[in-house]
């Protein structure tokens, strides 16, 4: 991979118009986002930039750039998107990627930590026994736990949970999203907002 696309293929932190974080996209979609008006380009001190404006900045040796047809541009690491007001979800999907991120891929039952391939999602009380698919009563679980405890409850199969499950407050989708790489230009802009990621929702 050049260098150019290794740069169109990195992230950019996507705000709505209120300035709150709702997305993570690539560079590329960033640039074409801008090009065509959907969005500004904004800077650490919430100035924002239109396409034409972006490019005329000055680049730096420190910045990312990509090479256009006739000069170099500084690539955005936050946008703006001018039409879209909606405001982050405040609720954490019950979702397979979120149920890891709350357990930290450690399994409940041994306190182990697993690559996800290697864990389960349980439900405590088994649904055979009227067990509901809830954030307090699913858990990961290792292969081998999850087999020694069957179709029973922790305590009809001698074994006990590290702590009781329950529904996080934050997001785990966004923490882990935002630890993979975490630009000095997103800081800003980065608060306590719980950001909804379109993951799938896990249903009964």
């Amino acid at each position: 991979m050049s260098a150019a696309a290794s740069v169109l293929n990195t992230k950019v932190l996507v705000l709505n118009r209120s300035f709150l974080p709702v997305h993570i996209t690539s560079v590329r979609r960033a640039f074409s986002l801008l090009y065509q008006g959907i969005a500004c380009a904004v800077n650490e001190q919430y100035r924002t930039f239109d396409f034409e404006s972006w490019a005329d900045l000055s680049v730096s040796v420190h910045d990312d750039s990509i090479g256009l047809v006739n000069r170099v541009v500084r690539v955005p690491r936050v946008i703006l998107l001018v039409a879209y007001d909606r405001l982050p979800r405040r609720q954490v999907r019950f979702s397979r990627f979120n149920i890891y991120g709350r357990d930290r891929s450690i399994c409940q039952y041994c306190g182990k930590k697993f690559a996800r391939s290697e864990l389960n999602l349980d439900h405590v009380v088994p649904r055979s026994q009227g067990g509901l698919s809830r954030w307090e009563n699913v858990v990961c679980s290792c292969h081998v736990c999850n087999r020694r405890k069957g179709g029973q409850t922790p305590e009809q199969a001698g074994i006990r949970l590290l702590r009781p499950p329950r529904r996080p407050e934050w997001t785990p989708f966004m923490l882990e999203t935002f630890s993979l790489r975490r630009y000095k230009e997103w800081t800003p802009f980065l608060s306590a907002v719980d950001v909804s990621y379109w993951n799938t929702e896990l249903l009964e």
